[in-house]
């Protein structure tokens, strides 16, 4: 079994042998890479990101993968396959992959768009060096649209007549409206100045009472 290991992994290695990328992805695993893995990556002096502890991950079978983060590492100019295995040696972890996509590799890291597996929490990305992945988390229009749309009926249904108490409740329960409304939304401000002149009376949205 060793052995047959052993050589698939020669085989593999000759494939990507000559490779040539300037953005590698590369699992790590805290069971095996050493203290200061991190530490190791710096003093490369490259720009890399890290996902959260993906330590919530199942398998198909049903069973709990191994606590391991996501790791994308940005090089100025490309490097071969050998070059960045290199480094990644140092990490004890498997061999680095080709990436196709930071933007795709990063939002994995959340599994943002895989509401099927584990959702992590964005703050927990974190960037090493001048990287921004801020531009990979921006919302389409269509999903601003759907948000903004939300936002509108949460209004009526309970005639919220102050922005300040739309922004209040995003903060604390709607992250996704609150990035919305720091665009502060012309429509929704309208739609607000217009439930406050109607004369109708606001109800409080926790508990659906008026006020």
């Amino acid at each position: 079994m060793a052995t047959n290991s052993k050589e698939v992994q020669r085989k593999a290695d000759e494939k990507r042998r000559g490779e040539r990328t300037r953005n590698w992805n590369v699992i790590v695993y805290p069971e095996s890479a050493p203290g200061n893995w991190r530490d190791i990556l710096d003093q490369e002096h490259i720009k890399w990101v890290e996902s959260p502890l993906h330590d919530s991950d199942i398998n198909p079978t049903g069973e709990q993968k191994k606590p391991h983060w996501h790791i994308v590492l940005m090089f100025d100019s490309n490097k071969t396959y050998e070059q960045v295995k290199s480094i990644t040696d140092k990490l004890n972890t498997v061999v680095p992959q080709k990436c196709n996509s930071v933007e795709g590799s990063v939002r994995y890291m959340i599994h943002i768009d895989n509401p099927e597996k584990f959702q992590y929490n964005r703050d927990d990305i974190v960037v090493h060096g001048n990287v921004d992945i801020s531009k990979y988390f921006e919302m389409s229009l269509s999903q601003k649209y759907a948000l903004i749309d939300e936002m509108s009926q949460f209004i009526i249904n309970y005639d919220v007549v102050e922005f300040m108490d739309l922004k209040a409740y995003a903060m604390q329960e709607r992250p996704d409206w609150n990035e919305v409304l720091h665009g502060a939304s012309y429509e929704i401000i309208n739609l607000i100045k217009s439930r406050r002149h109607g004369g109708r009376k606001p109800v409080n949205p926790v508990t659906g009472e008026s006020f």
